[in-house]
């Protein structure tokens, strides 16, 4: 994809909204939130009950040990040709959908849901396509997203994509014209997520937001002239993003003639677009949490590991190690925020094997805190990474370690909403 196609990396698309459904049972948070807490699940399947919703077009991760996914996702298939010959939809022709999300904390993030091209993306590690990985992506993570994502007649995004707008040019242009923009949506989010509004963006207005895209691409290119660089970033939904790359590659092997490849639609991924810079964009760290362990040695054991890799010169991070009730900071100095992730992740894995147990990914301080604190538990608490750290690590030295950062709080996540075609009619 040379620089003169840079504009077409995200299209608009077909995209398709509840039409007479209760919003606030239909838009349920990302099925990797929560993972470890059921419990959550369970009310949120209660509180939907019988009515359409989102809920029942994925499955949670949290379920992922408790169900079979090649039933799942047989069900999840079903469940979505029913909703599509039931009327549940809405179509919005050729549209983006410009959002803001009110969070639970008051701040309004701001979005805008596209079509990203696949042919622009690329996960592996040396890659260097416009739109990149931020994380290292876990083989093992992809079959059941692929299994479901396969026989799909639908997709629904929680992916999230960053832009480093530091001019604000692309958000700020619909900011300031929403008010002229059809509504589409305006609602409170289950579960404590906040509140969601959505404005239609066609004819000539999307014609105009492709402009402001150009003009950011061009700058990209500038910024970091002499390279390759990355002019997006996947800021979540690395996994599922993955998983529909994959399944386009098979598409591509079928055999289909170039004009049937050149527009279907599962070359493209509905996914929201955001600014790096938006004041309620803000990383929080992924904390591993360790279960069924030896809670007892920990905290020695990750004082000596890192005594091992901590430099005598550098920028410094601190760690908390927690086992039960005991808790203690450790510095460690001279590693990047990457190289720390990473060494994290290295101790943890280590740790299990040598005293078994497992590792979570948790995002929020306190309930990595409460688990921690329970029989055989364990954790190290990660310090937060500066978000101008982000593309010019990405394109110095490929993604970062796996589940390295989270953008906002787990409440805070993208929940379902917007579903598109992805098979030929």
């Amino acid at each position: 994809m040379n620089k003169n196609d840079m504009g077409k990396i995200f299209r608009p698309a077909d995209i398709l909204v509840p039409a007479n459904c209760d919003m606030s049972k239909w838009s349920v948070i990302a099925c990797d939130q929560f993972s470890s807490q059921p419990g959550y699940w369970d009310d949120l399947d209660r509180y939907v009950g019988d009515a359409p919703s989102t809920l029942r077009l994925m499955l949670p991760e949290a379920y992922l040990k408790q169900r079979d996914p090649f039933a799942e996702a047989k069900t999840i298939n079903a469940t979505m040709r029913r909703y599509l010959d039931g009327g549940v939809f809405r179509t919005l022709p050729q549209s983006y959908v410009y959002l803001e999300r009110t969070q639970p904390d008051g701040k309004v993030r701001r979005g805008i849901m596209v079509a990203l091209d696949l042919e622009a993306y690329d996960y592996a590690a040396g890659s260097a396509s416009p739109i990149r990985a931020t994380e290292g992506t876990v083989e093992e993570r992809l079959p059941p997203r692929v299994r479901v994502r396969r026989d799909a007649p639908l997709e629904m995004p929680h992916i999230m994509v960053l832009m480093d707008d530091k001019r604000n040019g692309v958000l700020g242009s619909l900011d300031a014209k929403k008010s002229a923009l059809p509504p589409v949506y305006d609602f409170d989010l289950n579960c404590g997520g906040g509140h969601l509004r959505g404005w239609q963006i066609g004819g000539s207005d999307a014609a105009a937001l492709e402009r402001e895209m150009d003009a950011y691409t061009q700058e990209i290119r500038e910024r970091y002239e002499g390279t390759a660089p990355a002019m997006f970033a996947i800021g979540d939904g690395n996994h599922s993003l993955a998983a529909a790359k994959n399944c386009w590659e098979e598409i591509k092997k079928a055999g289909l003639p170039p004009e049937r490849l050149e527009g279907h639609p599962a070359r493209f991924s509905l996914v929201e677009l955001v600014n790096i810079h938006d004041d309620a964009i803000g990383f929080e760290p992924i904390h591993k949490v360790l279960f069924g362990t030896d809670a007892e040695a920990f905290i020695d054991a990750a004082r000596a590991f890192w005594a091992e890799r901590s430099r005598s010169s550098g920028a410094g991070h601190t760690l908390r190690l927690v086992a039960g009730r005991r808790e203690e900071r450790v510095a460690v100095n001279g590693l990047t925020i990457g190289q720390l992730i990473g060494a994290a992740e290295e101790f943890s894995q280590g740790y299990i094997a040598a005293h078994g147990g497992q590792v979570d990914y948790i995002h929020n301080d306190d309930t990595a805190l409460e688990m921690a604190g329970r029989s055989g538990g364990a954790a190290t608490l990660l310090p937060r990474m500066e978000k101008d750290e982000l593309f010019p690590s990405i394109i110095r030295s490929g993604p970062f370690p796996k589940k390295s950062f989270s953008i906002g709080h787990a409440e805070d996540k993208r929940y379902y909403l917007e579903c598109r075609r992805i098979q030929e009619s």
